[in-house]
């Protein structure tokens, strides 16, 4: 590892007009001849929590296990992943799933607010797994904690963006909405300020990097080959997600416009409209996705937070998939009667949310991280609260872990099967454990999950 003899702060900031730049782990944040565990670069643990609704096609459809697409064969560190998990092959390694985990969580059974929380209703929900641990580490990051969607949760079925359709609560009982529009999220990561002094970066038609030029030049003439090089790289991909949040924006106000037109005659807008449509354009979700998980990725990269909770689609959703070959409305095809055609449109969904995911743990696994990587220092959860949409069920849940931990998980790859009926809860507590927070139980759970 290059050590500089000046060395910077791991807080610091590039500031300017409402801006603020937080920076990547750089060789220069650790003092000459000081261990970089001794410092306040020292790797920090990132958690993840990443939701697909309607569960995943599995043993448990009327067609047996000839149709399950989502888990892996063999056991332990044989196992070979399937269909729908085929595209984590990179990063197997890196990779627990789970058999026989159920979340009997009553009258949530099935909705997005009661994967994190295995809480019986929402009128109990709280704190969810994500902010257990946001309450321990969130005070050391700007943002405690971060809870995204690809599109609204606020939608005609599946509790009509009540409580049922949230991720996260808090000790309160209280739901932290899940953020859809990528300049909003832009605006939480690099504004500077109060709420106004953020509201800023939208009036402003530049990039936000001129405005922190100067200070990014004077930072690059003190730092080693290594360190400019990881600078330049990590300034050209918030100018990239810069560019694609403008280009949202842009179709965004296009699709406003279109609207504002249409209110002249009611009825014309009335029938243009599906009902419980995302407020954006369908046809732009493969777009839509890829921008969140780019975010994502900034804000880990950056220490803005190290905790995420995102949703992939929302409960209720009406999103089509045409883009690969999926015309169809992803919840009412979820409810796929056992229908062999139905189905494969289904994997064909699930498959491609897997390689979204993919493709972000591949952003994490190639960012430098102190003595390692994002992806080194993280634990990812993915997964749904439903196993079989079309009746409901929720056992066995489609569960993975992927990443190292921070040193706290165990590598070479696995599936987990566990004993019938395990409480999702107890991955829970597990997670929990792994994160340094030791309590003696969540929820429903029944203990940890050894071999993590």
């Amino acid at each position: 590892m290059f050590i500089t003899k000046k060395h910077i702060s791991r807080r610091t900031l590039l500031k300017g007009a409402g801006i603020t730049l937080a920076l990547p782990f750089l060789d220069a944040m650790v003092p000459a001849a000081t261990a970089l565990a001794q410092t306040a670069a020292a790797p920090k643990l990132r958690t993840g929590f990443f939701y697909i609704p309607h569960g995943a096609i599995m043993y448990n459809t009327a067609l047996g296990p000839a149709a399950d697409r989502w888990t892996p064969s063999g056991s332990g560190a044989d196992f070979k992943l399937n269909t729908i998990m085929a595209a984590l092959e990179p990063f197997k390694r890196s990779v627990t799933s789970f058999d026989h985990l159920v979340n009997g969580t009553g009258s949530v059974r099935g909705y997005t607010s009661g994967w994190l929380s295995c809480m019986t209703s929402t009128v109990n929900i709280g704190p969810t797994l994500d902010q257990i641990i946001a309450g321990k580490i969130g005070s050391e990051t700007t943002l405690p904690s971060l809870q995204v969607a690809s599109e609204t949760t606020n939608q005609q079925a599946a509790t009509n963006g009540g409580p049922g359709s949230e991720m996260s609560f808090t000790a309160a009982h209280v739901a932290l909405p899940l953020e859809f529009r990528p300049r909003t999220i832009f605006t939480k990561l690099f504004g500077d300020g109060d709420i106004a002094e953020r509201a800023s970066i939208d009036r402003q038609e530049s990039s936000l990097l001129d405005f922190i030029r100067g200070q990014t030049r004077a930072l690059q003439s003190d730092l080693g080959p290594s360190d400019r090089a990881i600078l330049d790289g990590h300034l050209e991909s918030v100018r990239q997600a810069e560019i694609h949040v403008q280009q949202d924006g842009a179709r965004q106000a296009e699709m406003d416009g279109r609207l504002a037109a249409a209110m002249v005659d009611v009825h014309a807008l009335d029938a243009r409209i599906p009902r419980g449509s995302p407020a954006k354009p369908l046809n732009d979700f493969d777009q839509q996705v890829p921008l969140i998980f780019d975010l994502v990725a900034l804000a880990y990269q950056m220490d803005i937070t190290r905790v995420v909770a995102f949703s992939m689609a929302a409960e209720g959703t009406n999103q089509t998939y045409p883009f690969i070959g999926v015309p169809d409305s992803f919840h009412p095809l979820s409810h796929h009667a056992n229908d062999p055609e139905r189905i494969a449109k289904l994997v064909k969904i699930e498959t491609w949310h897997m390689e979204k995911f993919t493709e972000f743990l591949a952003k994490m696994a190639a960012t430098p991280d102190g003595q390692g990587t994002l992806l080194d220092h993280s634990i990812f959860m993915y997964g749904s609260n439903i196993s079989n949409s079309d009746t409901h069920s929720n056992y066995p849940l489609p569960t993975i872990i992927v990443g190292g931990g921070n040193g706290r998980l165990k590598q070479g790859g696995q599936q987990l099967t566990l004993p019938e009926h395990t409480p999702l809860a107890n991955l829970h507590l597990t997670l929990l454990n792994k994160a340094g927070i030791e309590q003696g139980r969540f929820a429903d759970s029944t203990g940890t999950i050894s071999g993590i």
